[in-house]
């Protein structure tokens, strides 16, 4: 929960490898891609964050000669304003002893290279084989911890391990940088001081508590931290002590705390146990794809009238209102889609990350795999081609509202309406063969 999305940050950077032994590896999204399309960092470290602004070009140059000196400057000028916000200056001395600037993390921060990949291929890490077997593993070692939590917040133990597994591996890969470190150069390099200032207080803020020493607060590079990966702003909020030891560890290795944090932070976005996050449904002939919407909302008994019925044939249960997803248009997986999708999207809001948690929680609790096949045959369109299918789509009167890359909501809703008026069908999908036809 990297950003744990209380307030602001949102998606990521996910490790793009995949080895044979998934364990090493976190599984994290980009915030909102294009429905199929996930685009990807090369990064060691699964993180949330983005920036939003270049920063100034002297902020470029100090970065890129890697100056101490006026690193040490912000920090005293940094200390001002933490004593203001009721820091102590013991919390501080001990923070910032020996901190230096790091100009891998500003390094990492900027060179986000534009890979990219689709939902399938996600999935195929995200809830491969190796991942379904350590999440099972993990929750024997760990189920009555996970039983006791669930009885207490109303979060399936499933749903909790799966999100430990894709944030952290179930534990083995929460990250090994310096927190403090990490978010003081992000707040003196300007990407996004003003959100990364923000964190640094929050962690001051944890460490004058007491939970963990300056030392012991580790994680990723962008700062997030522990098992499930909160943000500072996020663990001040949500971070529970259930071991009643008097600290909300989510550090060490016990992972008591952090899996309770992750169950509370999901109640308190209103995770309605017993609801699934989603059924795989079958869609009839003749479906009519512009009700494939977000904001269209049917009980399943209506969809079922319609012909929407899960894979069995049979209407799904009336869990409450739902809609229909299509990831990867009309040719893969549709799902139905309910309230606890929308809850999981407060923890990270990419659409493959939700239908990651939800499909791991299912395989560990041991339902099979997705039985419509995915299209395969499809590539994800580059970041250049986004932009390009953004500017023919503008041009053409289906205003996109940006021209930026990212698949949003607003650039779906433009090329559904771009598909409907030449009689195409209208699954809003953002393809390389609508490219084209566009060319």
């Amino acid at each position: 929960m990297r950003t744990c999305v209380s307030g602001a940050v949102l998606a990521a950077i996910w490790a793009t490898g995949v080895s044979a032994d998934t364990r090493n590896h976190t599984i994290r999204p980009q915030e909102k891609p294009a429905e199929g399309v996930i685009q990807l960092a090369s990064a060691d470290v699964a993180v949330s964050v983005r920036p939003v602004l270049r920063p100034s070009a002297e902020v470029e140059n100090v970065a890129a000669s890697g100056s101490n000196a006026q690193f040490q400057v912000w920090i005293a000028t940094f200390r001002s304003r933490a004593l203001d916000q009721g820091i102590s200056p013991a919390t501080l001395d001990q923070a910032f002893r020996g901190v230096t600037y790091d100009e891998k993390v500003v390094k990492r921060d900027r060179n986000q290279s534009e890979f990219t990949k689709t939902i399938w291929e996600y999935l195929d890490s995200a809830v491969s084989d190796d991942r379904i077997r350590n999440g099972r593993a993990s929750l024997e070692r760990h189920r009555a911890t996970l039983e006791r939590i669930e009885a207490k917040y109303g979060v399936e133990k499933e749903i909790v391990t799966a999100i430990w597994g894709l944030e952290s591996a179930f534990g083995s890969f929460r990250g090994s940088d310096s927190t403090i470190r990490s978010l003081a150069t992000l707040a003196f390099d300007a990407r996004r001081a003003e959100f990364f200032e923000a964190q640094l207080i929050a962690a001051l803020q944890i460490l004058d508590a007491g939970d963990v020493t300056a030392s012991g607060m580790r994680g990723s590079w962008a700062g997030a931290m522990g098992h499930t990966q909160f943000m500072p702003t996020s663990y001040l909020e949500h971070a529970i002590d259930f071991t009643g030891d008097g600290k909300r560890d989510i550090w060490s290795d016990d992972p008591t705390d952090a899996l309770a944090s992750t169950a509370a932070y999901l109640a308190r976005h209103g995770w309605t146990k017993g609801q699934p996050w989603g059924v795989e449904v079958r869609l009839p002939d003749g479906f009519d794809y512009a009700s494939a919407r977000r904001e269209l909302t049917r009980l399943p008994s209506e969809w079922a009238a319609s012909g929407v019925v899960d894979m069995a044939g049979k209407p799904v249960p009336d869990y409450s209102r739902a809609s229909i997803l299509l990831p990867a248009g009309g040719q893969g997986v549709a799902f139905m889609i309910f309230d606890n999708f929308e809850v999981l999207e407060r923890y990270n809001t990419a659409d493959a990350y939700v239908i990651g948690v939800g499909h791991l929680a299912d395989r560990i609790a041991g339902d099979g795999p997705f039985r419509t096949d995915w299209p395969r045959g499809d590539r994800a369109l580059t970041f250049t081609e986004r932009q390009e299918l953004q500017l023919r789509l503008t041009r053409a009167g289906y205003d996109t509202q940006k021209i930026d890359g990212r698949i949003g909501p607003l650039t779906v809703n433009a090329v559904r309406e771009y598909q409907l008026a030449r009689g195409m069908r209208p699954d809003g999908y953002a393809s390389l063969r609508l490219l084209e036809s566009m060319r």
